[in-house]
Formats: C-alpha cells, structure tokens, sequence
C-alpha cells in the first residue's frame, strides 16, 4: 500500500476476494446467524480462491505477502456483509499459525502449514484460562514432561472454532510460576491434535457470531508428542506476543469493514425512507451521524494500514497495532449503532442486517485485549507513565 491507497496489485486482491463474498448474500448471513450452522461453503470458496496462504510462505503453497494484503482480504470479507460471521471462520487460518511459520521447525513447517493454507486442517488457539484471563503470565494449564513428550491438563475458555477443529494450538506452563526466573516464563506452546477423547470442548452462549462457536475447554491429560512443541520449552510466552500484534491489526480492520457494511445499509435507507414528505437522509439528525462515521472509519482505516505497514518493514508497531485496534472497534461500534437508529424501529429488526453488525461490532471493543489494558499499554509504552496494575 502507498501512504494512503492500495497498489494494484492489492486491489486486485479486494476485488478477487469481493467476488467470491458476493456468491453469498445477506440471506446467506442471516440463516448462518439464525440456525448457528457454521458457513462451510464460504470459507470452502475462500480456500479454494487460494486466500487462506496469502501471509503463509511460498515454500509452502502460500503467497508470502504480507500482513497489508492479509488486512485487505479480511476486510473485504467483513465489508461485504459477512461480517464477523464470515472473519472469523478463517481468521485463524490467515494468520494464526505465525509462530509456526517464524518459529516452527521446518519439518513442522512442512507438516502443518500446507495443511491449514489448503483448509484440509481446521485450527483452534487457546490461551485464555477463565482464572487469568488477560494476565496471560497466571495460565494454571499444565504441560508435564512425560517419556516421550507432555501431558496437558488445565481449562481454556474463549476458544472459537473448537467445535470443529482437529488441531489445536494451546499455549502451557511447563515450569511452575514459582519456580519460574519470571513470571512470564516456563510457558510453552504446542501445536497439536486435538482429541476429543481428552478435551470436552462446551459452546459458550453468546450475544452474537452464533455461527462461529466460542468454547470452554476441559483438557484432562492431552498427550503431546514432543515434536509437537513450537520452539524452546519454556519460551511460549514470547513466541505469543510475536502473534498478538498482527492480530490486533486484523480486528482493528475487520471492524473498519464491518462498520462500512452497516453504513452502506443505513445510507441506501436514509435515501429510500420518505416520512413527512421528504428522504430522512435529508435531515441532520439522521445525516450528520452518518457522516460522522465515515469520518471514524476512514481514520481508523489509516491506522490499520499504518501499523500493517510498519509490521510488514519489520519495525516496532506496538503502539499502531493496539490503536488500531482501538479505534477500529469504537468506529465500527459507533457506525453500527448509528445504522440501527437510522433505521428507526426497523433498525431492530433481522431483515435489514444491521442489528445483526450491531451485535457482531461488540467483539472488537472487547477481543483479544480490551480498551483499557490497550490504554495502559499507551500511557506505560508510549507516553512512560508508571505502570497502573
């Protein structure tokens, strides 16, 4: 991307992943929402495109760019009305598997990522522990040694895909807290099957994103072979941060697309809906919401695309990555919410979509980190304020 517009060639990516979003309409969306059922045709068509490798290594079928053009494809898809419904089922695959591909061996490499680029291998991450939460350095999951690797047993909550998943990426405390030089060591990441004869995977009910599940997982004594463990024993916890900030890019972005979604809605009606003999869009009340919006959106875009830019040239973007997830999900949240009270009492209801953004756009205010520790990280790393917690 130049400073502020995509190459041709990353247009050419919107539009090849536009075209095959456009094969399953709102109706589509809707009934995944309804019933739950995952949308298996959608993310089929979307392997099949080739999309699921654009980050991967070209050694390995993917198409080694970078993480612009990977904000590119699962923006579109958001944008298109899919929505998170349709992000999430292959936010996982797009760039997930990253600290295989940086710090994987190449056996594993080869053994794992052709599998998940071609959609043939369905993933699932679990990392959050309902007793820890964001304080990742407290994880009570235990990996222990055994003759011929680990035996995990702990719980995980918040793990999406795990309904379907056949491998699992988990990370595991292998040496005590206490025990530990840091807190933050002793924590080890496996990238393994999973067995469903030792882990219960229970969905979680939940507001929105019904079609793609959240789990609580009860892992009890998951053997792990030790070719299974990504990099050193005990260097987890450093091999997840590596991951965390191109994640907090992808979401930003996705909520960028999400609320363009549900702004394209609530224009065309503003335009359409006459009361009191006039277009409701003719009147400030319902425009200048609207308008401010588009405004929030474009900004958070920007940083989107910046700490992408700054990832992918292999510069710090700690600060971008989190304020872009920040400002993608207020932006999304906010031009969600102004779709719905532009729609008025329609708004509320399922055939018009947006109270389905509506509760989609609370994910990305929330998830993987929420507002406030993306504050802390500001003040502590950015400004050097002392450190609140």
């Amino acid at each position: 991307m130049s400073a502020f517009w995509p190459t041709d060639e990353q247009q050419a990516i919107r539009e090849g992943v536009g075209r095959i979003c456009a094969r399953f309409d709102d109706q589509y969306w809707r009934d995944t929402d309804e019933t739950g059922n995952f949308p298996e045709a959608f993310v089929d068509a979307v392997a099949q495109g080739g999309w699921l490798g654009v980050a991967m290594p070209e050694a390995f079928g993917g198409s080694g760019l970078g993480l612009t053009e990977a904000v590119h494809v699962m923006q579109t898809i958001s944008q298109s009305g899919a929505g998170y419904s349709g992000a999430s089922a292959v936010h996982l695959n797009i760039f997930g598997l990253m600290p295989v591909v940086k710090f994987g061996t190449d056996e594993q490499k080869a053994r794992h990522l052709p599998r998940i680029i071609a959609g043939r291998d369905k993933a699932c991450f679990a990392v959050t522990e309902p007793n820890s939460g964001l304080d990742t350095a407290s994880l009570e999951t235990k990996a222990e040694r055994t003759n011929n690797g680990y035996r995990i047993t702990g719980r995980k909550i918040w793990t999406t895909m795990a309904q379907r998943a056949n491998k699992i990426l988990i990370i595991a405390r292998t040496t005590p807290k206490a025990q530990a030089s840091k807190p933050t060591e002793g924590l080890s990441l496996f990238y393994t099957d999973f067995d469903r004869a030792r882990i219960d995977a229970r969905p979680i009910p939940k507001m929105g994103r019904k079609a793609v599940e959240s789990n609580m997982l009860f892992i009890d004594g998951l053997e792990v072979p030790q070719e299974d463990l990504i990099g050193e024993e005990g260097q987890g916890f450093k091999y997840l941060l590596a991951g965390l900030n191109p994640e907090r890019v992808l979401i930003g972005a996705e909520a960028v697309g999400l609320g363009r979604a549900a702004l394209a809605k609530a224009a065309a009606y503003a335009k359409e809906r006459v009361v009191f003999g006039r277009p409701i869009g003719q009147n400030q009340g319902v425009a200048h919401p609207l308008a401010k919006a588009w405004i929030e959106l474009e900004a958070a875009d920007l940083m989107a695309f910046k700490a992408a830019a700054l990832y992918d040239a292999g510069r710090d973007c700690g600060a971008q990555a989190n304020a872009a997830k920040y400002l993608g999900g207020e932006a999304g949240f906010r031009a969600c919410e102004a779709a719905v009270l532009a729609h008025g009492g329609m708004g509320y209801a399922k055939e018009y979509d947006v109270e389905r953004y509506f509760r989609e756009a609370m994910i990305a205010r929330i998830a993987p980190v929420s507002r406030e520790m993306i504050l802390n990280y500001v003040g502590e790393r950015v400004l050097g304020l002392p450190k609140s917690y």
